[in-house]
């Protein structure tokens, strides 16, 4: 099952998912990225563009939360139901993606 998580209830859902650190998958491209990204903060963040996935999936661990972010939550939501059907069992979206972050957690993160 996909956890559909608006950035601003983050933090709840990593509380909630156990002890062990969670990661943040940023789906995004490279340039996406420059353009604007997020601080890990209670979390660790990892950046692998959507495409790439499939062939780097033995980099991510299947027993540790995962919550996927993109632009605005389609790409990551394609990637977190990937990891699903791939044995991953706590995985979020991140619904809004770093646009809906940038509006709820912070404004500083630039809105492309």
């Amino acid at each position: 099952m996909i956890d559909h998580v608006r950035p601003a209830q983050l933090a709840e859902w990593i509380a909630a998912n156990g002890p062990s650190l969670p990661l943040l998958l940023d789906v995004r491209e490279p340039w996406e990225r420059q353009t604007a990204s997020v601080a890990p903060q209670g979390f660790e963040l990892v950046a692998i563009p959507m495409g790439e996935i499939p062939g780097r999936l033995d980099e991510l661990d299947p027993a540790r939360p995962i919550a996927c972010l993109c632009h605005h939550g389609m790409r990551s939501l394609r990637v977190a139901g990937f990891l699903a059907q791939q044995g991953f069992e706590q995985v979020a979206n991140i619904t809004g993606g770093i646009d809906a972050w940038s509006h709820e957690c912070d404004p500083s993160v630039p809105r492309y």
